[in-house]
Formats: C-alpha cells, structure tokens, sequence
C-alpha cells in the first residue's frame, strides 16, 4: 500500500476521476439509466463534494495518476442522521491491495465525526468483491432501497449501524 495514497478529491482530479468511475461501471455492466454513471456529477466530483456533510476521496498511484475514489454524502430522501457511501470505485490495478477497506474506514470515521449515526450504500449484486468487503465492516442487507438515489439499477442494499 505504500506506492499508494489516500487523500481528498482536488479540482484537477475531476477529469481522472470522471474516468475511473465510467471504467469501472462500464466493465460491470452498469451502464444506462438507474446507474450512478449517468449522476449529474460525475464530471464535477470536487464541487459535489464540498462542504455539506460530503467528502469524497482518490486513491493515486506513481505521479499522482487518480485510481480509485469513494467517500460520503447525506442520503438524498433520508433521514437527516443516514450517509450514503457513494461512488466507491477501483480501477483493476488498485483492486486487493487493501485500499478498498482503507478508504471505506476513512469515510465510515469521517461520516461519524460529521455526526451520522447510520452508513447507507446500493450496489451490485455481482459486484462480489465490494458485497464481501461492505458484509466484512459489517453492513447488514436490506431488502429493499432507502431513500431517493435514483439508482433504480442497483439490486443490493446494506446499512451500518455507525
């Protein structure tokens, strides 16, 4: 994990970011409507992440070449004391390294500082790798979506007492 870092979205990584998250949906077969690929903000993530309980975060690699990113927001048609983890992604090169638990602990340790009392997240049934990871830190499913994301698409949903 050393030739790794971990650190907050800049306004230069939008782009690179924009990239990472069309890659990685793409190659699961997210793509089209009910998809977070087509969120309005996915070509301006350091501006949808600024202030208002948000955070999103990068993994870079050598020269500072974004390879991952995730972080947290409130839940759009929540309860006020619910985050969602939104926009957690890895390009294959930064996948098994550790970096996915890393990043979820640092945005589960930043939602609560920011007063959340509760984690909540929709993904991919076949995404295997990310339900075992999310299952690990102890993300109970639902059986049903929670607020108003607008991922029609999704079929998994969990939650994390924080």
């Amino acid at each position: 994990m050393s030739d790794f870092l971990i650190r907050p979205i800049r306004k230069a990584d939008n782009a690179e970011v924009a990239k990472v998250i069309r890659t990685v949906m793409t190659s699961f077969g997210a793509v089209g409507e009910g998809f977070s690929i087509e969120d309005l903000e996915v070509d301006q993530m350091y501006e949808a992440y600024q202030g208002n309980q948000s955070v999103m975060y990068v993994v870079v690699g050598k020269e500072e070449k974004v390879l991952g990113c995730g972080g947290f927001a409130p839940l759009t048609g929540g309860d006020p004391d619910t985050c969602e983890l939104r926009k957690m992604y890895f390009l294959e090169e930064a996948r098994g390294k550790g970096l996915g638990r890393k990043m979820l602990e640092m945005s589960l340790v930043g939602a609560k500082e920011m007063g959340f009392k509760k984690c909540y997240l929709e993904t991919l049934q076949h995404m295997e790798a990310a339900r075992r990871l999310y299952e690990k830190a102890g993300f109970l499913p639902l059986s049903c979506a929670l607020g108003n994301t607008g991922h029609g698409g999704c079929d998994s949903y969990y939650l994390l007492e924080l």
